[in-house]
Formats: C-alpha cells, sequence, structure tokens
C-alpha cells in the first residue's frame, strides 16, 4: 500500500504519518534531511525521540529504491519528498540559476525515475511518502524555485497517480484525496 501524505509546512503530515504506525512494531524511516546546522541537529533529535525505539532510521538520499528493496520492514515512513529532490538538484548541480532548459528537463527525468523506482519496489510493502504541497503560491522571481516548484508538482503527481490512498494535511487535519 502506498499512502502519499502531502500539505503545507507545519501541516502535521509527520505527526499523522506516526498516528497510523502507532500498532506497528518495526518501522523503517527514511530521513532524506541533511544536519547542516544545530537548529537542523535540534529538530532531528526531536523527531527521533518522538518515534521512539520502534522505529530504525536510514539517513540519506541516494538510491532509496535499494534501501526499500532491502528493508526488512513492510512499514516505510519516507519524508520527505521536498528535501529528496532539494538534495537530488544540489547533488548535481551548485548553481541553479545557470541552468539551461535541457539540464532542467533531464534533472526532472533523473528524479522522476528515481521516483519511479521507489515506488515499483515499495508495491509489497505499506509505505507512506511525505512530500509537500508547493504549487498554492505565485511563480517565484527566483529561478531556483521555479525549478523546485515545476518539478515536486509533476513528482508529486507521479507519486499520487499511483498511490492507493492520498491525504491532504491542512492546519493537524487529514483531508482523504484518494481512497
Amino acid at each position: 500500500m502506498i499512502h502519499l501524505v502531502t500539505g503545507g509546512m507545519r501541516s502535521g503530515k509527520s505527526s499523522y504519518v506516526e498516528e497510523q504506525l502507532k500498532s506497528c512494531t518495526k518501522i523503517l524511516y527514511i530521513a532524506t534531511s541533511m544536519i547542516t546546522d544545530d537548529e537542523m541537529k535540534e529538530r532531528v533529535r526531536i523527531h527521533k525521540s518522538r518515534r521512539g525505539e520502534r522505529y530504525r532510521t536510514f539517513e540519506g538520499h541516494n538510491k532509496l529504491h535499494k534501501v526499500i528493496s532491502e528493508a526488512i520492514e513492510e512499514n516505510i515512513m519516507l519524508e520527505c519528498v521536498g528535501t529528496l529532490i532539494t538534495n537530488m538538484i544540489f547533488d548535481r548541480y551548485s548553481d541553479v540559476e545557470e541552468l539551461t532548459i535541457e539540464q532542467t528537463n533531464k534533472l526532472e527525468e533523473e528524479i522522476l525515475i528515481e521516483i519511479n523506482k521507489i515506488i515499483d519496489v515499495s508495491i509489497n510493502k505499506n509505505i507512506y511518502i511525505i512530500t509537500n504541497e508547493v504549487g498554492m503560491g505565485l511563480i517565484s522571481e527566483y529561478k531556483l524555485s521555479r525549478v523546485f516548484t515545476d518539478i515536486i508538482g509533476r513528482v508529486n503527481q507521479t507519486i499520487a497517480r499511483k498511490s492507493d490512498k492520498v491525504t491532504l494535511m491542512v492546519s493537524g487535519i487529514p483531508m482523504l484525496i484518494k481512497s
């Protein structure tokens, strides 16, 4: 079962998924963020303490399809697609402002390939994929924001189409979009 959970920042996505998994004993938590400063280090510490011993944590963003396919846990929480995409962008390009249309299209294609691999290996697992809903505002004047919004928008659409269930979180309230 693939369950996509989307919503804005601080909308309650993580807490909602953790609640869905409260009866599970062994869960793989895939953290795609990288610790870059003390604030992020503290956020990670709080998240880990909240989740507890039932969760095994994998930290990284490369070849997650392999991590999922090799996981002994059948319940997986992947957080979050937005951070995964950001890391994949900066793994390839340090200056997004100089990307050509061709490079941007190739980057999106590579990201979609990885996302489709993740979905393909998740078929026999219960995976909760957390993402950010970012396309509800104005078009940014900054190229990095436009590239990111375009890519995550299409990635979210791909995941949603292939998901068994989609939930939109708004102010801590889950709204079932697809079941």
